[in-house]
Formats: structure tokens, C-alpha cells, sequence
């Protein structure tokens, strides 16, 4: 049952994603035109404390007018390593250096409509270095208990199934 791309046509790009209009062969033989976005990777990081907090941002997503818990996180620049974007996004967002990262997992939020990996990474340490320099990305940043992470996630107040699957792994593999 799989389906072949058989070419691609660009129909919108800018700096951050590029939109394309694929010509899809079925495994019947029809053809299906299907809308595809190819976006950058991204690389999200946090820390866990002695007292096994994690460090989060509160943060507005104006897209679906919802607020949530969520790992800092940004796209991996052009010739970046996914790790070293990872801590630069940590820091730049919440003020904390991470230690040395560990891979959390890797994910594909959206792969019907995207082809966006999401490489989630912690640490098992964090240096503060100052106030953020990205702060406009969050309304505050937190250590919250990771044993709150299950009920975080039933209540909704971790929106995004990225940082939920990556927090709800980090939860198991510390408290589980």
C-alpha cells in the first residue's frame, strides 16, 4: 500500500517552509494531487533538576489561540547540528545553559501534511546564565515537578503532542 511521489512543484517557499503540490501515484494506479509543506527541523532541550523538575515555558500559541507548557524549541539552522540547536534554543529561551544533552526521541508531529522532525533532548543539569534572550517567547518559565506531567497532559495544559510525547518519555524514563 504505498503510495509513490512521482514529482514535486514548489507553490509558495520563504524562509521558514516551502509549500509543494505533489503528484502522488496510489498503489490502484490513480493519481492524486497532494499539498505537502517541507519544513526544517527542529530541536527542542530541557533540564531536570536534583528534585526531578523540569524546566518549562509558559507560552501563547496565537495559531490555535491556546496556552500551554512546552520545551524551548526552535528550527535548526542551515549547517547547524540538531544537538547544538537544541541547547542554543534552551538558552536563548529560558536563560539556563543545559549540560550535556541526552537524545530524548525524535518525532513526526504532522507527517499526512509535513515532512517536520522534531528532535527532543535533556539534561540532567542546567547552568543560569541571565534573563533570556529570547523572552518574548514565553510568559514564564518554570521548574515544574515531572510527577505532574500525566496530569499536565490530561488536562490539556500540554497542548502540543511533540512536547507531550517528549515529556510524558522523560517522565517514564525518570519516574517510571
Amino acid at each position: 500500500m504505498r503510495w509513490t511521489n512521482l514529482s514535486e512543484t514548489t507553490v509558495y517557499e520563504n524562509r521558514w517552509f516551502k509549500v509543494n503540490l505533489a503528484d502522488v501515484a496510489l498503489p490502484d494506479g490513480r493519481h492524486l494531487d497532494h499539498f505537502l509543506i517541507r519544513l526544517r527541523p527542529v530541536a527542542a532541550a530541557t533540564a531536570v533538576n536534583e528534585a526531578n523538575e523540569v524546566l518549562l515555558l509558559w507560552r501563547h500559541r496565537f495559531i490555535t489561540d491556546s496556552w500551554g507548557w512546552e520545551l524551548a524549541a526552535g528550527v535548526v539552522e542551515d549547517g547547524e547540528d540538531v544537538e547544538a540547536a537544541a541547547a542554543r534554543e534552551m538558552e536563548e529561551e529560558t536563560g539556563w545553559r543545559p549540560g550535556p544533552l541526552r537524545h530524548l526521541l525524535s518525532v513526526e508531529p504532522s507527517n499526512g501534511l509535513t515532512d517536520a522532525r522534531h528532535h527532543l533532548y535533556w539534561s540532567e543539569e542546567a547552568t543560569y546564565t541571565g534573563e533570556p534572550q529570547d523572552g518574548f517567547e514565553s510568559t514564564r518559565r518554570e521548574w515544574i515537578p515531572l510527577k505532574l506531567v500525566p496530569d499536565l497532559v490530561a488536562r490539556g495544559e500540554i497542548p502540543a503532542a511533540n512536547m507531550a510525547a517528549g515529556l510524558l518519555m522523560l517522565h517514564h524514563l525518570r519516574l517510571g
